[in-house]
């Protein structure tokens, strides 16, 4: 009776495409729903991982260029009227909303400082939001694709329990293929699980930091037009 158990599990193919093609229209939904969360978990965190290169490439090209000793108004007017980087739309912003506040005869209109600080601000959590596009559905994916995997894995052995009571077998050649189809649905939702919330982590400090980053230079810049305002 064993040998003929191992002889019919031996003939049982276990790959994962078999798997897949064995399981029920339940669980194969789900470990489609999974796969399709884990591809565009893995189309974020490549993109976030460009963008926030460039943006640390481009912070640090203007960061040289702003303190190198060149006056603001030429270096705003170098940038122009449509700046390319995120550090660039900062200080174009300020520096647009400072010469709005100068009045025709030079003199500045009352409120200039809070003005400049509120329209840099405004800049920042724009780029902020762009920063921080997709990464919420990295946080999705993080927690929901264990629970969404274990529904499948629930499915599929109440699925395999049941043809086993149809067929009145309770050999291994029955039980184990119904049970593993049903277990890889669980294994497919830690795969996209957890590379989603181990770079979410990193993405989500990465973008803190360049926020930081932005933050600090409106800083710095509101100084230097605070001693003008002063002045």
């Amino acid at each position: 009776m064993e040998t003929e158990t191992l002889a019919l599990a031996q003939e049982i193919d276990f790959s994962l495409l078999a798997l897949f093609a064995r399981a029920t229209l339940t669980v194969k939904i789900v470990i489609l729903m999974l796969l399709g969360m884990s591809f565009w978990s893995w189309a974020i965190i490549i993109q976030k991982h460009i963008m926030f290169r460039a943006a640390r490439n481009e912070a640090s090209i203007f960061d040289r260029a702003f303190w190198s000793g060149e006056p603001l108004d030429e270096l705003y007017e170098k940038i122009g009227s449509d700046p390319q980087g995120a550090s660039e739309k900062v200080f174009a912003t300020g520096m647009l909303e400072w010469r709005r506040s100068h009045k025709q005869d030079g003199a500045l209109i009352a409120g200039a400082q809070a003005r400049i600080d509120r329209a840099m601000d405004v800049a920042i959590a724009r780029e902020s939001e762009k920063l921080n596009k997709g990464l919420s559905f990295l946080a999705t994916t993080g927690s929901t694709a264990p629970f969404i995997g274990l529904f499948g894995t629930v499915w599929g052995i109440k699925h395999s329990f049941e043809q086993i009571a149809l067929s009145q077998n309770t050999n291994l050649a029955v039980v184990a293929p119904g049970i593993a189809e049903a277990l890889m649905a669980t294994a497919v939702g830690l795969v996209a699980a957890i590379p989603a919330v181990v770079f979410y982590n990193k993405l989500n400090a990465d973008s803190e930091h360049i926020q930081g980053g932005y933050e600090s230079f409106a800083d710095e810049f509101a100084t230097i037009l605070s001693r003008q305002l002063d002045a």
